[in-house]
């Protein structure tokens, strides 16, 4: 029996009482739809826009930016000025989606609904947290209306929530933490793994691209014949299909009837994610925003794919920045690309396979073993969260 079952056999051996949000809870606005004996308090916070937010982060800072986002930052009390609040609080964003945060201490917030705890010798601020965060799914689902969803707190604060004693609250609050604090070590862990390998790939590709004065170089635009492909209308794409669509990232923007290049084609983004370098070892269709090469006899189309990702920095460099990043197709015709023997290409390309393959198995290993964990973590959350309801005395 851990500690969490004894003192749930100690103190509440028949179930505990449940409560609905508004009973335990204050927030820093008054709801429609909520009648006001559920809210006989109001709390006072200070709001500022997102753009407002976004500014004031700096590296030095001990003041929490509290976005709706996956925004995070902090800033310093000088930039902050009047805006700070102090408190524990919880955060529901009031336009989006049901990202819930948590927080204790001095904080400059934006576009968040705020909740404290009536009473915090009955309900746990951070044990609510956690146990709102089972119910996200249901909390999402009341997120209502069309282009930006708010919520509907007047179900929001019908969620009924199991108030244990505060000891049985404060040692589950304690477990979640530990877990929460192993996961973020993990997924540190497994990105500093996951760069390692990278930079280890990008190092011996560099090395393997570089010729010295053995190699002619040829400007690309005297070797390859470079196309743009052509506009599809997103309403003609399927989510699954045959020929995926590149358009303006290395992401499939869907699926089209047809193709317009074949397999074994480099490209280029040139809008967008605009310096991105793709390969396509499938039939596929090419949108206006991508220029493909077709490669001569003595040029391997594979081989340009890793010649063209070491100077990816140079291509990102070269984009121009606006509304909508471009890059010209002036700058891919004057990129210089070494030319060594078709034979000694498709050695490279070989060897740089097994890396890519390496790198590729870690990138989906590492994540779905992050995954894992987290299943885990939140399985067992739900299960510290799981109350019997008292039964009511007639």
């Amino acid at each position: 029996m851990n500690k969490v079952e004894k003192l749930i056999h100690k103190f509440c051996p028949d179930g505990v009482d449940f409560k609905e949000l508004w009973e335990v809870t204050t927030w820093d606005k008054r709801f429609n739809a909520v009648d006001n004996h559920k809210q006989k308090k109001i709390l006072l916070f200070k709001h500022i826009s997102a753009k407002e937010l976004k500014k004031l982060k700096t590296e030095e800072g001990i003041i929490k930016l509290l976005a709706t986002g996956k925004f995070e930052g902090w800033t310093s009390e000088e930039l902050a000025g009047g805006d700070i609040n102090e408190g524990e609080i919880i955060s529901i964003p009031s336009g989006g989606a049901a990202s819930l945060k948590y927080y204790k201490g001095k904080f400059v917030d934006s576009g968040n609904i705020l909740a404290s705890s009536i009473n915090n010798e009955i309900l746990n601020l951070k044990y609510c947290y956690y146990y709102l965060l089972i119910k996200n799914e249901l909390i999402e689902s009341y997120f209502r209306g069309a282009g930006v969803k708010h919520p509907n707190m007047s179900e929001i604060l019908k969620i009924k929530i199991p108030l244990p004693p505060i000891p049985i609250q404060e040692e589950i609050v304690k477990i979640l933490d530990n877990f929460a604090e192993l996961e973020a070590e993990l997924e540190a862990e497994l990105e500093a793994e996951l760069e390692a390998r990278k930079k280890q790939y990008e190092y011996y590709r560099d090395e393997l691209l570089t010729f010295g004065d053995n190699v002619e170089l040829k400007e690309l635009g005297e070797v390859c014949k470079m196309k743009r492909g052509v506009r599809v209308v997103k309403s003609q794409l399927k989510e699954s299909g045959k020929y995926p669509v590149y358009q303006n990232s290395l992401k499939p923007l869907g699926y089209f009837e047809k193709n317009n290049f074949h397999a074994k084609t480099t490209f280029v983004i040139s809008a967008g994610s605009a310096g991105e370098i793709g390969y396509s070892s499938v039939d596929f269709w090419a949108a206006d925003d991508c220029f493909c090469f077709n490669c001569p006899e003595d040029l391997n189309n594979r081989f340009l794919f890793y010649a063209l990702q070491k100077q990816q920095q140079f291509l990102f460099s070269r984009v121009r920045r606006s509304s909508v990043p471009r890059l010209a197709r002036t700058v891919l015709e004057k990129i210089r690309i070494p030319l060594p023997s078709i034979q000694e290409q498709e050695r490279i390309v070989a060897i740089l396979d097994k890396f890519d393959a390496l790198v590729s198995d870690i990138s989906i290993g590492l994540p779905a073993e992050l995954k894992a964990r987290r299943k885990q973590y939140e399985y067992y959350r739900e299960k510290l969260l799981t109350f019997k309801e008292v039964e009511a005395n007639d």
